[in-house]
């Protein structure tokens, strides 16, 4: 699969999940109302300053947008400024629930 297409598809994941319609990602870009349907259909593709006004819409940094295999960024990196209070004991448990969950979503698979 080619950078654009994952580019594209990656847009339409995030924007879904965030619940913005393409029309409104792309009026609240100040562009015209198919712009974002233009890139997600593979036939454009934003400038820089564009893809970081992206980014701030969908709540994701650069670094995210690109990390194809994590589906919640935004959700991940609230997770984790939580897990950076917790106490070794706390974080442990935490951990074992989350290794636990991992495991059972393999399973069912």
């Amino acid at each position: 699969m080619d950078y654009e297409m994952k580019f594209s598809g990656r847009l339409s994941a995030l924007r879904q999940r965030k619940d913005i319609s393409a029309r409104e990602l792309s009026l609240s870009l100040g562009m015209n109302a198919g712009y974002i349907n233009r890139i997600e259909q593979g036939k454009a593709l934003p400038t820089m300053k564009i893809f970081f006004m992206i980014c701030r819409s969908l709540e994701v940094t650069p670094m995210e947008f690109f990390n194809f295999e994590i589906s919640r960024p935004a959700e991940i990196r609230k997770l984790d400024a939580y897990l950076c209070h917790l106490n070794e004991r706390q974080f442990a448990d935490v951990s074992g629930i989350v290794t636990d969950l991992s495991r059972l979503n393999r399973g069912h698979r």
